[in-house]
Order: C-alpha cells, then sequence, then structure tokens
C-alpha cells in the first residue's frame, strides 16, 4: 500500500509540472498578444481611437445603432471600454507598463494595477487612529427606498430624456402590454 502512495504521489507532481510548464507557455501567449494589441498600430489602440472619435460626435453614450454601423457592435463591450480607457490614459499607462517587472497580460489587469490603492492604517498616522470599518455582511441601517408609480414614473422620464426616447412610444408601448393583460385574462375567465 505504501508504493501504491508513492506512485501517486509522483504521478500527481508530474500532472502538476506539466501544468506549470503549459500555463507558463499561455502566460508568454498572453503577454506577447497584449504588448502587439497595444502598440501604436495594434488591436486595443486602433479600437481605442474608434471608440473616442464615436464618442466626440456627442452623447455621453454611444448609440447601439452607431455602434452597428461601425460593426464594432460584435466586439465585447467590456473590451471596447477598456480600449477606449487604455487611449485615453494612454501616456500613464505606458510609463506604467515599462516601470512594471513582470509586465501585463490584458487591460483589466493594467486597470487594476493603475487603480490608486487604499490608505493604510500607517498612513493616517496625523488623523484619528480608530478607522471606521462598514461591514458589508447583515441587514443595513440605511432605509429602504419604497418605490412608488411616482418614483417609476420620475425615473422613466429622465431615462427617456437622456436618451432621446419618445414618451409617446412608451406610452403606446405600455398600452399593449395591458391590453394585451387584460385579453389574457378575458381568456383565462371564459
Amino acid at each position: 500500500m505504501a508504493n501504491l502512495q508513492i506512485q501517486n504521489i509522483s504521478t500527481l507532481e508530474d500532472q502538476g509540472k506539466t501544468l506549470a510548464e503549459e500555463w507558463d507557455t499561455i502566460t508568454k501567449g498572453d503577454k506577447k498578444r497584449f504588448k502587439a494589441s497595444t502598440k501604436t498600430d495594434g488591436f486595443d489602440t486602433k479600437l481605442g481611437k474608434l471608440m473616442v472619435e464615436l464618442k466626440a460626435e456627442g452623447g455621453e453614450r454611444i448609440s447601439s445603432q452607431r455602434l452597428r454601423d461601425c460593426h464594432i457592435h460584435l466586439i465585447d463591450k467590456r473590451r471596447r471600454a477598456e480600449a477606449m480607457w487604455f487611449v485615453e490614459n494612454e501616456d500613464d499607462c505606458r510609463k506604467f507598463i515599462a516601470k512594471s517587472k513582470k509586465g501585463f497580460t490584458s487591460l483589466s489587469a493594467l486597470q487594476r494595477s493603475m487603480k490608486p490603492s487604499k490608505p493604510k492604517a500607517e498612513d493616517t498616522e496625523g488623523t484619528n487612529n480608530e478607522v471606521d470599518v462598514k461591514s458589508d455582511v447583515g441587514p443595513t441601517e440605511e432605509p429602504t427606498v419604497i418605490v412608488t408609480k411616482e418614483l417609476v414614473f420620475k425615473h422613466l422620464v429622465s431615462v427617456c430624456k437622456a436618451n432621446n426616447i419618445d414618451l409617446l412610444d412608451i406610452a403606446e408601448m405600455l398600452m399593449e402590454v395591458d391590453t394585451v393583460s387584460e385579453a389574457e385574462e378575458t381568456k383565462v375567465a371564459a
């Protein structure tokens, strides 16, 4: 029985070694792709520049139709957002990448690394040493918002105005839903 356990350990170690070698190959490939996509003529840089130009056309958001017109609606929205962030912060990003010891494999990893960290307790030495820590677990003491029809209406109007949506179109859609509901109730009652 002792020999069987030794063989399993050896086999598991061999499997682990193989996986580690595969992982090394994967990360090297990811780093190579990241470097290529963030060059001045790379995919993320070109995508980010296009996104910045589309956003400059006006509005807070780029419309879905405009994304379709430019054939980039098929590209994941997170990738589009990361590429735009990269172009908007290109100088800082390139400096940060140059200072990096290990390098990066994706724009999301670069974003996380560049995000400023929260100050530690030692950094706030001149202030009150007690740190208020708010728990994310359990019931909150904050009052809950009671959703009323007026509140829903107010938000609906603000969303429609922000996106240039005609309120009459929304009203017609709501009337259709109500009509369908009444028709279904009549069928059920019969």
